[in-house]
């Protein structure tokens, strides 16, 4: 049982233009990024390369400067990400028209600058020693809380970085329960391509938009190095053949060959930027294995790895030691703008390389684990644990981090299971220091003994490596918690939700409640007399038949679990179990194995068990995140119609991170996370409604019931494969071979211009109306009057319901008008893949099949009320009516508003849709930040209170005054919100900085960047 208890990037400061940051490199070939050549925002070149990077930077001249005194406030603060003090527009425009005299040059802690001896002579570089700053309050910090501080050091000017920001983490004890700001700066900027695509258009409208003010457009580009890899296109649209690989990245760059261009052209019109080709693997894979340095040496100065990215599961890169986590889209378009916050003053710089991000100095709670997984237990089944356990205790807006003697009976790929799933259980991170398991990874994953030892020897040197050999010195953490691992059982999550784990042995129990249960996260509320209802249908002549709970896919697909070796052999293992006993698993069960990065296929392979998987269905579908984001593609016809003519609660089960509704596939209503083996094991049982320890799951070949125990793989079975199949040039000669990129993204060619020729024809790429009809002074705040509510929700509403993703259903708005342009069904392609078009994803925004809207009475899916005429509709015809009529909309909701995968569209949509204000009782921290950054006025209802408790049906008209200067307005005040009934009560405004209050007064955060570049006289 588990226990608890309460308790960057380094910058050159006056580097001249031929001057050159060279960063330290694993052995691999070289890449170059120069800030003075248009080609730095590039795809990976076909030369051999490495991870070291070196960059050429403009010369940095000193301009103005004004005083970072540090200004108080009281009421709201954000849990984890904040933002100084400004006070209004005016204020923020007269900091570029101040000049400063002087910029700091010396750090201030340059006394403690060492250096750091290598063991044959001589050294790697010099480091900024925490052991030197001689303060016992060092030795009692986290270690995911030493990397803030040796950034906060080195970084340390008085000026974007002071010397009392230091003080505040070395005091973190004290100062963290005050949720006191600090200044961060990251190394680099992570995206996949669904936020890379629109996070360029936005880019290029942008240009668009300075160029129309008569202002310079090359200002905009991206100042912070950032790394973008494609891997969020690839569909599963043929599946259980040996060509499904071929096909499927046919098929792909068919439908994707616009968007890939339009990256492409990128490519060459803006600076800073690295595109990893599509077929290369999953982002998160690709930065454990590949890009993930954990040491930097940047000019001779040795300082640890970070990172922040557009995907939630950054942090999975908190498995290697590495300090990452998500950032909402819209604001990391701002920050690599150079768009950011110091300690009282919005800065906006042109020739900083990175600078820092404000930040709420973070709780951290301490996760003891001991003890030793079980023989057959996970670390898929250790994470679906350690999900629950950590959303119970409750770790919103703070860091976790592991520690205790059963760290060394885990993996690093197990390590890098636990911390990818962070949002699942709600911490910013889930980190792991580095330790000797750690070392070893790298050594296997290609990296050059030189640089593992230059990474141990600087990590001892300043005390942020865990040696479990030695006596271990106390550390203080915000709360604790303790794990036993040999607690650990099999078992899987869902139907619904992540974090609602089900033990192996009472799944068969818990389906029939499922089924009982009322509809909600644990119920379906199927008829008794109908819970054991057979369809049989013809499957290309073959005789089937479906019942509630039947498996129609199975997926081993995320980086979650295509990253650890140990879980996908044992895949393999169970696969080639199954064939040795004669089990098949059904062919209308739609199986798919998409790994991460090539290293998986290699070792596959090399230990013959891909033949197993193969013959079980589970081809090789393609390099990508597939399933897991809900590009499953289409199920069989004949499947499809079964389900949907006969109501079946038709079952998917994958190895994924997440299995909210709608997410997976529109016709699986139920869908369990699950290991890798166990995927298989489902597959071949090809039911969910089964208790393996009592239920055979088939009959072998010579007639006898085989049974889960006969096809599980032991531990040491796994082991052994590993260690005979799992090899240091595999990963070695992949990520050579990823630089080549691949024929079809060779062969695309693209015009050469820093402004982008919109195609009107596009239904991939076209322009967003965000700065239509832009002026150069702000509009300044704006109220609510009359509003409609567009949509009435209860609580957990995700960005999965919110945002478009997945596939397109044929009978959507978003359907009419591609089919309106003459595009075929078979080539709607996804949502996600047609991010880059505001036309369509304003359509899909709250289309998910599964919306609870209260409006409905019960009713299911995409549609509202249009209340003036009690109309039914599509959430976007009933928003346009809106519009038309010349009314605004505003949005009720539960707890928990917005949860899930950190999408800016989740804001991007309801702000085209019209929508002005959303009132809820709570918000996920990035998705009311993307509110924000769109202008849509984020409000709570106070404590204890909610819609249903103010008698609210939604029915009728709102109306939020708000003051007409932004001057007038604080964060987190009081604002009453009065109803057209005679019903008046009082919200918290959830602008919680003056920051925000200032991209409320622009119209968002872009405007407001637009504005500030245009104005200034850099």
């Amino acid at each position: 049982m588990y226990k608890a208890a309460s308790s960057g990037l380094f910058r050159a400061r006056h580097p001249s233009a031929s001057s050159a940051l060279r960063f330290s490199s694993f052995a691999s070939p070289s890449l170059t990024r120069s800030l003075a050549s248009p080609s730095n925002f590039r795809v990976l070149p076909s030369a051999a390369r490495s991870v070291a990077f070196s960059r050429s930077c403009s010369s940095f001249f000193p301009r103005s400067r004004v005083s970072l005194s540090a200004g108080s406030r009281s009421g709201w603060r954000s849990p984890i990400f904040s933002s100084a003090q400004i006070r209004g527009s005016a204020a923020v425009n007269s900091l570029f028209s101040r000049k400063m005299a002087t910029v700091a040059t010396e750090n201030a802690f340059n006394s403690i600058l060492t250096g750091l001896p290598k063991p044959g002579g001589g050294e790697y570089g010099k480091y900024f020693s925490l052991p030197a700053l001689d303060d016992p309050r060092i030795d009692r910090l986290p270690y995911s809380i030493r990397i803030l501080l040796e950034s906060a050091i080195r970084n340390c000017d008085n000026f974007q970085v002071t010397k009392n920001d230091v003080e505040k983490i070395i005091d973190w004890e004290n100062t963290s329960p005050k949720l006191v700001e600090i200044p961060f700066k990251p190394a680099r900027v992570l995206l996949q391509d669904f936020t890379g695509v629109p996070a360029v258009v936005d880019l290029a409208c942008m240009r668009d938009a300075m160029n129309k003010l008569g202002s310079d457009s090359n200002k905009i580009n991206p100042l912070v190095p950032v790394d973008l890899v494609i891997d969020h296109s690839v569909q599963v649209d043929v599946a259980r053949s040996e060509n499904a690989v071929q096909a499927n990245m046919e098929l792909e760059f068919q439908r994707n060959k616009e968007r890939f261009g339009f990256l492409k052209w990128g490519s060459t019109a803006f600076q800073n930027m690295l595109v990893v080709p599509p077929g290369s693997g999953i982002v998160h894979q690709v930065n454990l294995e590949y890009l993930g340095r954990v040491v930097f040496n940047t000019n001779g100065i040795l300082y640890p790895d970070s990172v922040v990215g557009t995907d939630s599961h950054t942090t999975m890169i908190d498995g290697l030691g590495v300090a990452g986590w998500g950032v909402g889209g819209i604001e990391a378009e701002a920050a690599m703008l150079g768009q950011s916050v110091v300690e009282g003053q919005l800065i906006i710089f042109e020739a900083l390389d990175c600078i820092p991000m404000s930040m709420v100095l973070p709780g951290v709670v301490g996760f003891k684990l001991t003890g030793k997984l079980q023989n057959g237990v996970t670390a898929t089944d250790l994470v679906l644990t350690v999900t629950q356990i950590l959303r119970k205790h409750g770790v919103v807006g703070k860091f976790v981090e592991f520690y205790g003697e059963g760290m060394g009976e885990l993996s690093l790929a197990d390590r890098a299971t636990i911390a990818n799933m962070s949002p699942e259980y709600g911490a910013t991170m889930g980190f792991f220091p580095v330790d000797h398991v750690t070392l070893q990874y790298l050594k296997l994953t290609g990296r050059s003994d030189e640089t593992v030892a230059m990474i141990e020897a600087y990590l001892r040197a300043n005390q942020m490596f865990v040696d479990y050999k030695e006596p271990q010195k106390e550390r203080v953490y915000s709360s604790y918690l303790e794990l036993n691992l040999t607690d650990v059982e099999p078992c899987i999550s869902g139907p619904k939700r992540p974090h609602d784990r089900v033990p192996l042995k009472e799944m068969k129990a818990d389906w029939h409640s499922c089924l009982d249960n009322k509809v909600g996260f644990k119920g379906f509320a199927v008829p008794k007399e109908s819970q054991e209802k057979v369809v049989k249908f013809d499957f290309h002549g073959q005789p089937a038949e479906l019942k509630h709970g039947n498996v129609v896919i199975a997926a081993i697909t995320s980086c979650t679990n295509t990253s650890n070796p140990s879980v996908m052999l044992g895949a393999g293992l169970v696969a080639k179990k199954a064939c040795e006993l004669g089990l098949q698993v059904k062919p209308w069960v739609k199986t798919s194995l998409a790994p991460g990065s090539g290293v998986v296929t290699k070792y596959l392979l090399k230990s013959g068990l891909q033949e197993y998987l193969n013959q079980q269905g589970f081809h090789i579908v393609g390099y990508g995140c597939t399933t897991c984001i809900g590009n499953s593609g289409d199920l069989d016809e004949s499947v499809a119609a079964a389900i949907s003519d006969n109501d079946v609660v038709a079952a998917a089960v994958l190895s994924g991170n997440r299995n909210f509704e709608g997410r997976v596939h529109p016709l699986t209503r139920a869908n369990y996370l699950a290991s890798p083996p166990l995927v298989v094991a489902y597959a071949l049982a090809g039911t969910v409604d089964i208790d393996f320890e009592k239920e055979p799951i088939g009959t072998g070949k010579d007639g006898k019931s085989i049974y889960f125990r006969d096809i599980w793989p032991s531990t040491e079975e796994i082991a052994q494969v590993v260690q005979s199949s799992v090899l240091p040039e595999m990963f070695r000669s992949t990520y050579e071979a990823i630089t080549k990129g691949n024929p079809m993204w060779n062969q695309l060619t693209v015009p050469v211009t820093t402004l982008y020729s919109w195609d009107p024809k596009s239904t991939y790429i076209h322009e967003p109306p965000y700065f239509k009809d832009m002026t150069r002074s702000p509009p300044g705040p704006h109220g609510v009057k009359n509003a409609y509510c567009l949509l009435n929700f209860g609580d957990s509403i995700t960005t999965d319901h919110i945002s478009p993703a997945g596939s397109i259903h044929k009978d959507s708005p978003a359907a009419k008008y591609l089919l309106e342009r003459g595009v075929d069904r078979k080539d709607f392609n996804s949502y996600g893949s047609r991010r880059g078009n505001d036309e369509i994803m304003a359509r899909g925004t709250f289309a998910n099949i599964r919306l609870v809207n209260k409006f409905l009475n019960g009713e299911v899916g995409p549609k509202t009320i249009h209340i003036p005429t009690g109309d039914k509709l599509y959430v976007f015809d009933a928003a346009m009516r809106y519009k038309t009529e010349g009314h605004d909309t505003i949005v009720l909701a539960g707890a928990e508003y917005g949860s899930g995968s950190s999408r800016d569209w989740a804001a991007k949509g309801p702000m085209l849709l019209g929508v002005k204000a959303v009132i809820a009782k709570s918000f996920e921290r990035i998705h009311r930040s993307n509110l924000v950054g769109m202008g849509i006025i984020p409000l709570c209802f106070k404590p204890g209170e909610d819609a249903d408790s103010l008698g609210l049906t939604g029915h009728e008209r709102y109306t939020i005054d708000l003051p007409s200067s932004v001057s007038d307005i604080r964060p987190g005040q009081d604002i009453t919100v009065v109803t057209d009934t005679g019903n008046s009560f009082t919200c918290t405004l959830r602008y919680d900085t003056e920051v925000e209050l200032a991209y409320f007064d622009h119209g968002g955060i872009l405007p407001f960047v637009i504005r500030n570049l245009s104005s200034s006289n850099h």
